[in-house]
């Protein structure tokens, strides 16, 4: 082949160039060979070209289509034809056409594969991944697969966003040094050993928080960063050891400037890479509000299901699990009254959920130090049964109408003096009835929402 540099990428074809000449370079993700008609599936990070060796094909070409595996990386020189209409991938961006190959060079052979680079799923559309420790030991492979590829292509782009936005907005975007001086923060610091003052050490930063002050104070009045972030402490579901972030600083300003820039960057944001369209006001909860209704003050918000103070079902029974969550009644958190005695009522889901799978969401609940998970189901004739049921009879009436149960509903309850523990372990179960249930809302992939007035 003459001239092995590509002229189109492998997601750029359409029926509209049929008749061109083109060159292709990628991996070979797939190959089928039906003898004397050889099918070669081209990946590139730009997508999928099928090519095709057929009979107009010369000996040489037949016989390396024929030698070629997975991963091999490879030029195709083609012609783009046209595929028949029961041939047409309608799944592929270039589902419509096909390359007929004129000629293949082999630019890089592939051993055999310690894991599928293609997504393999099971009959319930589950995906099946490689093992981990696997995919890091092999991360130029597993960073070929396309749902790693969709990542890190989505963050390149939600960075160019988030530079497009705030910079028409005004802000600067200025870098700060990464060896600083130590400054007390949430974690403990990486240090750097230094080089020309021995025994002396440079800290990585946890945020630019040093440098925030420095740059405000000298008349820089809106700036931010892609800030780079190290803390030493153990990783969670939401930050690992290194990270990045978003980092805005702003002078003269309110609340409301604050919020509503930050509503404009994320709207932006999401149309540009996601287009998806969220709302030009997020929602906006107090602090106490966010505890007392999810037990978190990060809640997920796509689906319904708030938790409810019981505090009146202390004094319908003599069960004195629930008087140690109704002794703080009255009790002023900050602004408003709280208690740790807290339900949650699941809808309609009482004939589906044995013994066993309340148990699973006790341990939930126990997991953030929650003394237990108080439970009854109320029947098909509306009375209840199960769990504390019996400290309840004949009260059915009353607790439902203040709960909002019906038939088929199931009572969750925890109760500890500690409000913000009750709040924070039941919530923990509602998340996991989220999940479970799968309770959210199609139509709402996405619920931002403001929490304010911090302790």
């Amino acid at each position: 082949m003459e001239n092995t540099k590509r002229t189109v990428t492998c997601g750029q074809l359409t029926k509209a160039d049929v008749g061109k000449k083109v060159v292709l370079n990628g991996w070979v993700s797939r190959t089928r060979d039906l003898g004397g008609l050889v099918f070669i599936r081209l990946r590139d990070r730009y997508g999928i070209t099928q090519v095709m060796v057929g009979d107009n094909a010369s000996d040489e070409v037949k016989k390396t289509a024929s030698s070629l595996k997975s991963e091999y990386c490879i030029a195709v020189e083609g012609v783009v034809a046209a595929r028949a209409d029961k041939d047409i991938n309608k799944d592929m961006a270039t589902g419509e056409i096909e390359v007929e190959a004129t000629d293949i060079e082999i630019f890089t052979t592939s051993q055999e594969l310690p894991f599928s680079i293609e997504e393999v799923r099971q009959k319930d559309g589950s995906i099946v991944l490689p093992n981990e420790d696997l995919r890091l030991k092999y991360r130029y492979l597993d960073l070929r697969r396309e749902p790693m590829q969709k990542n890190i292509i989505l963050r390149s782009q939600v960075t160019f966003a988030t530079r497009e936005y705030l910079t028409e907005k005004g802000f600067l975007e200025i870098e700060t040094p990464t060896f600083i001086k130590s400054t007390p923060e949430g974690a403990r610091d990486y240090l750097v050993p230094s080089r020309v003052h021995p025994g002396k050490f440079y800290s990585l930063p946890q945020s630019p928080q040093l440098y925030k002050q420095l740059l405000m104070v000298s008349g820089f009045d809106k700036y931010f960063q892609i800030a780079r972030c190290y803390r030493d402490e153990d990783a969670r579901g939401d930050r690992q050891p290194e990270f990045t972030q978003i980092d805005m600083e702003m002078s003269f300003t309110n609340r409301e400037e604050v919020l509503s820039t930050t509503e404009g960057m994320m709207q932006h944001i999401f149309k540009k890479t996601l287009d998806y369209d969220l709302p030009a006001k997020f929602d906006r909860i107090e602090w106490e509000d966010a505890f007392d209704f999810y037990g978190s003050d990060k809640p997920d918000l796509r689906f319904d299901m708030k938790m409810q103070d019981a505090v009146f079902m202390a004094d319908l029974a003599d069960f004195n699990a629930f008087k140690a969550g109704a002794a703080n009644a009255g009790r002023n958190i900050q602004r408003h009254k709280r208690s740790g005695l807290k339900a949650l009522v699941v809808k309609n889901v009482a004939d589906k959920y044995s013994r066993k799978h309340i148990e699973a969401l006790e341990a939930v609940a126990k997991t953030y130090k929650a003394k237990g998970l108080a439970w009854m189901k109320v029947n098909a004739e509306g009375k209840f049964e199960g769990g504390i049921s019996k400290f309840y009879a004949d009260k059915e009436s009353e607790i439902c109408a203040k709960l909002g149960a019906e038939k088929n509903d199931l009572l969750l309850f925890v109760s500890d003096e500690n409000w913000q523990l009750a709040c924070t372990s039941l919530g923990a179960v509602r998340k996991q009835l989220g999940k479970d249930l799968n309770l959210y809302n199609p139509k709402d992939e996405f619920h931002f929402a403001w929490i304010i007035d911090f302790p």
